[in-house]
C-alpha cells in the first residue's frame, strides 16, 4: 500500500518552527525546543473546553499518552488550543500531560488550521516527526477504537489491526469478544471480577450504554425484569454492559442498577466492540450463542415491541418470533378497553384530586389514550390543541373521554402537566403504563391512539388529525376521514385552485395544494406565517409552502411584493386568504 504523501517543508521542526518562535510549552510554564523533540511519531491535537467531544476524548488520548510512556515507547502530543480565552486554555490544558503551542501563539494555531483543513474539533493529526509523513489525520477513531494497539498509527498498522479483527470474527469465541490480552474477567456493580470463561456456553448479550435518557432508561428497567425472568426459568443467560460516549460516575450510577455484568469502564474494548458491531444507536443489545458466534447485532427493537412477554420467545430465533407475532395478533384481535385498562385490582382511571373513575364508566365510548410528558417539548406544544377539541367534542359527545398516560420523571411533574388537562388519567408509575406503550408502540411524545366504542383501535396516533381538522375529526374513523377529505377536495375545487401546480420560485418539484388545519408554516415567498391551506413540496429535503394567494399570483405582480406585504395573503379559514 502507498504511504501518505509527506507534509510539505518536511519534519516537526519545519510544520511548528516560525521565525520568532521556536519553542512550545508544558502547562507548568516551561519552554521545550520544537528541535529537542525525539519522539515519533507526533500527533497535533486540536481540542477546546467547551465543546463536549472534545471534553470526551481528552482522557482517553490522556491515558493512551500516559499508557505508551509506561510501555518506553517513543510519542508526543502537541495541543492546538481553539479556546478564546487563556483562563479556560490554562484550566484546559492543566489536564494535560504532553506540550502545547504557546496561548499567544495565534498565527501558528490558525496556520495549522489551514494546513491539515481542520473543520471540527476533536481533530487528531499523527504524523512522523522526522519526516512530516501524516500517517492519519483520523486520529481521534483510530486512538478511540484501537487505543495503544494502533501504535504507531501507521497505515501498515491499521491494516494490520483490521486483519486481525477479520481472523477474530472468523473464529469468534465469548473470550475473543469480551477479553483482552491483559484482561480475562468482567465486573459486577459490587466491583467483584468475575471470569471471562462463566459465560461459556451461555447467551451473551452485549448491552451498550451512554448517556442516560427517559426513554434509554425505560429500556434498562425492562431489560432487567425480563434477565430476571429469564434467570427464574433456567435460561443460560448473561448481559454485559459496554460503556460509551459517558463519564465513569455517570456510568457507575446507571450500573449500580443493573443486575448483570460490565466490561470495566474506560477500558479499550468498550470502543472497539463498537465498530467490532456496528454499533449505530441506543439501545443497542447484541445476541451471542453459547458457541461465541453472533445471532442478532441488535434484539432491542424486538423486546421493544413485545415488551415483558418476550421472554417467552427467546433466543429470537424464526420459529420463536413467529410465536411472538402470532400472539399478538390474538391480542390485537381479541383487544377490549377493558383488557387495555384494568390489570388485577386495578380496575380505575383517576380525575382532578384523584379521584377514582371505573374504567367500565369508559366502555362503549371513544377514547383516546394520550401518551405524553411534560419534559417533552412538542407534548407541551400539542397539549393546547388537544384541549380545544376535547372540550368542543365533549358538547356534543358525551360518549367521548381521553385518558392521559404519562411518561413524566417523577410525581411533581405529573401532578403538574396533568392538573393542565381536563380529562382522566392512568397514575403515574402505574403498572398499567408499560404494557400500553408496548402495545402502541409508544416511542416518541405525543402519541394520541383512539380506542373506538367496541374497544378495537380505530388509530394508532391521531395528532396530526386534530391538528388539521380539530374536534370535527371526530370519531376518527376511516368514513368520517373519507368525509372530511371530501369536503376539503370541494373547498378547492369552489375556490378555483388547481390541485398542482409548478412555481417559478420553485423549478426543482411541482407544488401540491394541502389542507392543514390549524398548522403554521412560513410561506417562501412572502416570509410569513399561513395555516389552513398550502402550496407546498412533497419533497421533505425541499421544505418549500407557499401561501394559495402567492403561488398563484401572476409573475407582473412580483414588483409590489419587493416593496410592500400588500400583495401577500394568509389562509385563515377553510376559503378565507386575508391581506397580511
Amino acid at each position: 500500500m502507498a504511504k501518505a504523501a509527506p507534509a510539505a517543508g518536511g519534519g516537526i521542526a519545519d510544520i511548528l518552527v516560525t521565525r520568532d518562535r521556536d519553542f512550545l510549552v508544558r502547562n507548568s510554564g516551561e519552554q521545550v525546543k520544537i528541535s529537542s523533540i525525539e519522539a515519533s511519531p507526533v500527533a497535533i491535537y486540536f481540542s477546546n473546553s467547551w465543546f463536549p467531544p472534545s471534553r470526551w476524548f481528552t482522557p482517553k488520548l490522556i491515558q493512551v499518552y500516559k499508557q505508551l510512556a509506561s510501555e518506553g515507547k517513543s510519542f508526543e502530543v502537541i495541543f492546538a488550543w481553539g479556546d478564546l480565552k487563556e483562563k479556560t486554555f490554562n484550566e484546559y490544558f492543566a489536564k494535560m500531560p504532553w506540550l502545547a503551542l504557546p496561548f499567544s501563539d495565534i498565527e501558528r494555531r490558525e496556520a495549522l488550521d489551514i494546513r491539515f483543513k481542520v473543520t471540527d474539533t476533536p481533530h487528531l493529526v499523527i504524523l512522523d516527526a522526522k519526516t512530516g509523513e501524516v500517517y492519519t489525520k483520523d486520529g481521534v477513531r483510530i486512538v478511540s477504537e484501537y487505543g495503544v494497539d494502533a501504535y504507531p498509527f501507521t497505515p501498515d498498522r491499521i491494516n494490520e489491526l483490521k486483519e486481525l479483527e477479520k481472523e477474530e470474527k472468523e473464529n469468534q469465541t465469548i473470550q475473543i469478544v469480551l477479553g483482552t490480552s491483559t484482561r480475562d474477567y468482567l465486573i459486577s456493580n459490587k466491583g467483584d471480577k468475575v471470569p471471562i470463561s462463566e459465560l461459556e456456553g451461555k447467551y451473551v448479550g452485549l448491552f451498550f450504554v451512554g448517556v442516560g435518557y427517559p426513554p434509554f432508561i425505560e429500556f434498562i428497567d425492562l431489560l432487567a425484569k425480563i434477565y430476571e425472568k429469564l434467570k427464574e426459568v433456567g435460561e443460560k443467560f448473561e448481559v454485559v454492559a459496554v460503556s460509551i460516549y459517558s463519564e465513569e460516575s455517570s456510568f457507575n450510577e446507571s450500573f449500580a442498577k443493573m443486575p448483570w455484568l460490565a466490561i470495566p469502564h474506560g477500558d479499550n474494548k468498550c470502543l472497539t466492540l463498537t465498530r467490532y458491531f456496528g454499533f449505530m444507536s441506543l439501545p443497542t443489545l447484541v445476541l451471542i450463542g453459547p458457541d461465541g458466534k453472533t445471532l442478532n447485532n441488535n434484539v432491542a427493537e424486538i423486546i421493544i415491541d413485545h415488551g415483558f412477554d418476550v421472554w417467552e420467545g427467546f433466543p429470537f430465533s424464526a420459529e420463536k418470533l413467529d410465536f411472538l407475532a402470532e400472539k399478538v395478533k390474538v391480542k390485537a384481535a381479541t383487544q377490549t378497553l377493558e383488557s387495555l385498562l384494568i390489570s388485577g385490582h386495578l380496575d380505575f382511571v383517576i380525575g382532578k384530586d384523584g379521584v377514582k373513575v371505573p374504567v367500565s364508566e369508559l366502555v362503549g365510548k371513544t377514547v383516546l389514550l394520550y401518551f405524553s410528558s411534560k419534559w417533552c417539548g412538542p407534548s407541551r406544544g400539542f397539549l393546547p390543541t388537544l384541549v380545544e377539541a376535547y372540550s368542543k367534542i365533549k358538547e356534543k359527545n358525551s360518549d367521548f373521554e381521553v385518558v392521559f398516560i404519562s411518561h413524566d420523571r417523577d410525581q411533581r411533574s405529573f401532578d403538574e402537566y396533568f392538573s393542565e388537562m381536563p380529562w382522566l388519567a392512568v397514575p403515574w408509575e402505574d403498572e398499567r403504563t408499560a404494557p400500553l406503550k408496548t402495545t402502541f408502540k409508544a416511542r416518541g411524545f405525543p402519541i394520541l391512539v383512539v380506542i373506538g366504542p367496541n374497544g378495537k383501535t380505530v388509530s394508532w396516533d391521531a395528532t396530526e388529525l386534530l391538528v388539521v381538522h380539530g374536534a370535527d375529526a371526530f370519531p376518527f374513523t376511516e368514513e368520517r376521514l373519507e368525509e372530511l377529505q371530501k369536503k376539503v377536495d370541494e373547498m378547492a375545487k369552489a375556490m378555483g385552485w388547481p390541485k398542482k401546480l409548478k412555481h417559478e420560485l420553485h423549478g426543482e418539484h411541482e407544488l401540491v395544494l394541502q389542507y392543514r388545519g390549524t398548522d403554521t408554516y412560513a410561506c417562501d415567498r412572502c416570509v410569513q406565517m399561513g395555516s389552513s391551506w398550502v402550496y407546498t413540496c412533497d419533497c421533505e429535503e425541499c421544505d418549500f409552502d407557499l401561501h394559495p394567494k402567492c403561488a398563484l399570483r401572476k409573475k407582473g405582480e412580483e414588483e409590489e411584493t419587493k416593496s410592500s406585504t400588500a400583495g401577500c395573503y394568509v389562509c385563515k379559514g377553510s376559503d378565507v386568504c386575508i391581506k397580511a
